[in-house]
């Protein structure tokens, strides 16, 4: 009888703990799905509006998002895509391809790679989180 009340314990404190481990989980994988969307949000409807280099940078400033980065041609784009593309280093080389420029920011908790056309205008984008 003792056996079976420890089996019956241990069970027990084994499916809380599971329990317990998926919901911390699911928890943490929403609000990383939630604030990354937020940013991509952001992000898109900045990139419909086509605005100029030196909008984007003074409104990036004033939000207290700082440019950690720049390139332009390949060599300067793969450094970048090194130091802060981490998951998403070929997709930021890909769109780095399409566009002569990138400017890279930090936004929170958040890395802005904004690509720029030849006339500085703010074209596509990646967001990678830190």
């Amino acid at each position: 009888m003792e056996m079976k009340r420890i089996v019956i314990v241990a069970g027990a404190a084994l499916v809380t703990a599971a329990s317990l481990t998926l919901a911390l989980f699911l928890g943490s994988w929403g609000y990383d799905q939630r604030r990354f969307s937020l940013h991509e949000g952001r992000l898109r409807r900045l990139v419909e509006r086509a605005p100029h280099r030196a909008q984007v940078v003074e409104g990036l400033r004033r939000e207290e998002s700082v440019e950690i980065g720049a390139a332009r041609g390949e060599a300067e784009m793969v450094w970048v895509a090194d130091r802060w593309g981490q998951g998403r280093r070929g997709l930021v080389l890909e769109k780095g391809r399409r566009w002569p420029e990138v400017r890279v920011f930090q936004a929170a908790d958040m890395v802005y790679f904004l690509y720029f056309d030849d006339e500085g205008v703010l074209k596509d984008f990646v967001c990678v989180s830190r």
